[in-house]
Order: C-alpha cells, then structure tokens, then sequence
C-alpha cells in the first residue's frame, strides 16, 4: 500500500483524506471550528484552533485508513487561501486572530491605496484588484491594531503565513521553537497583493507602500515539491514529507486535469470560482477578471484567469434558511422542472455586492419580472439559473482577456450535483460540462502535487487515468433562446448596480 494524506483546511473546517495510488478515497474525516464575527462585515478564525482542528482530523483519517508503517508516503495541503495569520517567530504564537479572507477590516486601507492611484501599479504586478479579499491589506491592519505590532516586525519577531504556511509551520516543529520551515507556493503568495507574478517574487516596492518587511514573508517553493518533514506531533508519523501545496481553486484545477491552456473547470460552492489555464501567458485582465498562479501538469508554476461569483450556493440556502421555501437544497432540481421556463423572472443574487467582472460591492440582490402568478418553483428556477448567467459572464470576461473559445467546463463542488442546473449551464455556455465522479477535486489536486513530488505518480499520465467522468451533459438549447434568456439576465443585473454600467454581450 502506498498512501497520500490530503489535508483540506477551508473557511468553516477541515477535511482530511486519504488516497490510494490508485486515486480511491480510503478514508475521510471532517470537523468544523468556529466563526467569529466581532463586527459587521469582519470575519475571523483562531489560529490554534485550526491547527488542533486540523490535527485530529488528520490523525482520525490515519486511524480509519489503516495504514502500516511506511505506508504513508506524502502529504498534500490545500487551503482557503487568502487567510493572514501573523505569529511571533519565537513562541510561534499568533499576534491575533486570523484575518478570513470574506472579511472587510481593511476597507479604509485599500479606499487610501485607491485614492493614491496605486490600483494600476497593483494590478500590473499581481494581477490582483486592491481588494479587502486579499492577504496584503489584511497584514496592514493587522500591523495597525497593536502599536507594538509594527516594532516587533521591524525587529524580525514576526511571521506572516496563508493557512498553508501556518499548518506547515505547525506540522514541521512550530509547537517548539526548533525546526519549523516557513514557507508557501505561488498558488498561494499570488493571493497576497505582494508578489510580483511575473518575476515570480515577493515586491519590494509593494511591501514598502504597504509598510510590511519583507523578513515577515515566507520563502516561495513550487507547489509539487519537498517542502519539510512533520516532527513527532500526536497522532501523526514523524519524518513524512510535506510535498504538495496549492490554494483551495488552484488545486481544484489540478485536480480537474486543467493542465493545458485553455482547459476550465468551475467550483460550485457557496460561491463560484471560474478558473482558466493560460500556460505561460499571463495577460492582465481588462474586464474584471484576476491573473494568478496555478500549476501545470508536473505542478511547476503557470498561469490562469480567475473569475468569482460571490453568491451562488449561498442563494439555495436563502430559500431554505430565510425564505423557507424548501427543506433542502436537492429540492431545487425538481421544483425548477416544475415550469417549462423562467417566466421572465430573475433573481439577481447581489446580497454582498457583484463579484467578476462587475466588481460592484455596493449592488444589491433583487427579483424581477415577478407577476401574481409567480411561486416556489420560480424562485427556486432563478436561484439556479443565476448560478449559470454569473458564469456565462465570467467565461465571456476570459473570452476577451484570452481570445481562447472555451470548448469543455470541468465542475465540481455541492451544487455541481444538480442536474438542473448543469444542464442549464451546458445550454447557456453552448459547450460540453463534464462532471467527475471523484467530486473532492480540491484535496485530490493537493494529494497529486504531493504524490508527483515523491514518486507515488510518475507522470501526469498516469492521473489522467484516474479521472473518471460521472456526467457529460451537452447544449441542447437553440443559440437564440439562450441569448434571449441572458439578454434577460444583463437587463435584470442593470438595474441593481450602484454606478450605472452595463456589462452587455458581444
């Protein structure tokens, strides 16, 4: 037997699995940590409670599995990506609670760095907006909150790390002083406004404005490689190799098999991430979309376009939870097939503003085209149609920025199992969504980085036989009908955005 560990820390817990060489699931554990919410619109996590989160889950999978001594070859990290963690290097004790990536702390500091002009310079270099989402403006007011905190940086006291740094500091010795690594990918120094992606290096002159010294930041290692070896910690082998590391959609789309440009997949979750492979070209977007880093086939670094929906499962679970109009999310398959169309109603799913590529925060969600008639089945077929309306925007976004034809959408995530809903997403895309039947794409993309890194894979041939697709559904809907339906959408959008723009198709 030969076996790598997964550990898929996300935002509300940690997942940790187990697979075979042959790309099976031996054994799987999960358990949630808890949120805190200090004030409106900041979102935080304890550093230590994800690490003991982490830890045990890790550990019970370890036990499921069953594995001997030995057999445990490697282990992968994935993440929730934009998160800062900042501790002292010395006691390896967070300064403060992390900073979530949903979180809104540094509003005011990325409104200066815009007034400032400096969006164009950021966005040059990263790829990124100046955003609250991101990690850089995060460790600014993290810095900001203790007047000590800026000192003690200055002194090389402390460490800055996305939630793949913090874990592996912790799994190669942080609960001493001795032996612990600091370091990361670029899937995930991409994330942070402070690395420069076409030099692939931090930026100095993005860490100045920022006032962040550049001893804080973790040394960049590509995502399929050796990394460090855990330290004796409970319930977990000493001496196994941490191998593979990639940011939570990064890893999704090393797990899809998106390794060639031009190949796409989408993570249908809470939110959306539409991600592109653009190889060795990293154009920076014009229309809303984010340049990062990803991986290629052999895990080195390359390039994609990013596009994300804010709301996108989340709409479900209004239904359920605020409106109560169903019980549970499956509902919505057969409640959509209710009505043979949406009766011109659309809900425009802008409960925290517009994500890609209207970047409008202040826009608000509304329903339209409601008439007396109107009822469950509607509601519940506009939450689901607004899902596939966002990603026809975002792919039509990459379709200006890459002047590639998207010809395949790979899915994965909770609501990819709708089939309602893929098939709608295959008519209003025009082109083929194929869905695996191996749904844990992101813990399986780490899994793989780590395994090519040791050997457990060979070639990226021999992951490609391991995936399998579950579902192929293909367009079936008349061009004009859906360009009448999206004409629909965009008229729908128009009217709850805050500036007056409009985003019209081609």
């Amino acid at each position: 037997m030969t076996a790598v560990l997964a550990i898929d820390q996300g935002t509300t817990g940690s997942t940790a699995l187990i697979f075979s060489q042959q790309g099976q699931i031996l054994a799987r554990a999960y358990s949630e940590f808890e949120q805190h919410y200090p004030r409106p619109g900041w979102v935080e996590h304890d550093p230590e409670e994800i690490w003991q989160v982490s830890r045990k889950v890790m550990a019970k999978a370890l036990v499921a599995a069953g594995l001997r001594p030995g057999e445990l070859s490697a282990i992968g990290i994935t993440n929730q990506r934009e998160t800062a963690v900042v501790w002292d290097r010395n006691t390896g004790q967070p300064v403060h609670r992390a900073i979530v990536w949903q979180s809104r702390q540094s509003d005011s500091i990325c409104a200066r760095l815009k007034a400032d002009g400096l969006d164009p310079l950021f966005r040059e270099k990263t790829g990124l907006l100046i955003d609250p989402y991101f990690s850089g403006t995060k460790i600014r007011w993290l810095l900001d909150s203790d007047p000590d905190l800026q000192r003690r940086a200055d002194a090389g006291e402390l460490k800055f790390g996305t939630i793949d740094s913090w874990l592996l500091w912790k799994l190669t010795g942080g609960t001493s002083k001795a032996g612990a690594l600091h370091r990361t990918d670029p899937t995930n120094a991409s994330r942070t406004l402070l690395y420069d992606i076409h030099n692939q290096q931090w930026d100095q002159e993005l860490c100045e404005i920022l006032n962040i010294p550049m001893s804080m930041l973790p040394e960049v290692l590509p995502s399929a490689g050796i990394f460090g070896e855990t330290d004796a910690i409970e319930g977990l082998p000493s001496g196994i190799p941490v191998a593979g590391i990639a940011g939570d959609q990064q890893a999704a789309l090393y797990g899809q098999g998106c390794w060639e440009p031009g190949q796409a997949k989408n993570t249908y979750g809470t939110g959306c991430f539409l991600l592109m492979n653009m190889g060795l070209k990293h154009p920076v977007s014009r229309n809303g979309l984010l340049t990062t880093i990803c991986c290629d086939a052999d895990g080195a670094p390359a390039y994609a376009l990013e596009g994300s929906i804010f709301i996108a499962g989340a709409a479900i679970q209004w239904l359920r939870d605020e409106l109560k109009i169903i019980g549970d999310a499956s509902e919505t398959d057969a409640l959509a097939r209710e009505i043979e169309d949406n009766e011109g109603v659309y809900l425009v799913p802008a409960f925290a503003g517009l994500g890609a590529p209207y970047w409008d925060m202040n826009a608000r969600g509304a329903l339209t085209g409601l008439t007396r008639g109107a009822g469950r089945a509607h509601l519940a077929r506009a939450a689901l149609e607004a899902i596939a309306y966002q990603t026809r925007d975002i792919a039509l976004a990459m379709r200006e920025d890459s002047g590639i034809e998207l010809n395949e959408l790979r899915v994965d995530g909770g609501a990819s199992m709708n089939d309602f809903l893929m098939q709608f997403q295959a008519d209003m895309l025009g082109v083929t969504v194929d869905r695996p039947k191996m749904v844990e794409t992101t813990a399986s993309g780490s899994a793989y980085l780590a395994g090519m890194a040791v050997g457990v894979w060979n070639s990226p041939t021999e992951l490609d036989q391991i995936r399998h697709s579950d579902s192929r559904f293909e367009p079936q809907m008349p061009e004009a009908q859906r360009d009448e339906l999206y004409q629909g959408w965009l008229r729908a959008v128009d009217r709850v955005r805050s500036n007056g723009q409009e985003l019209h198709d081609d």
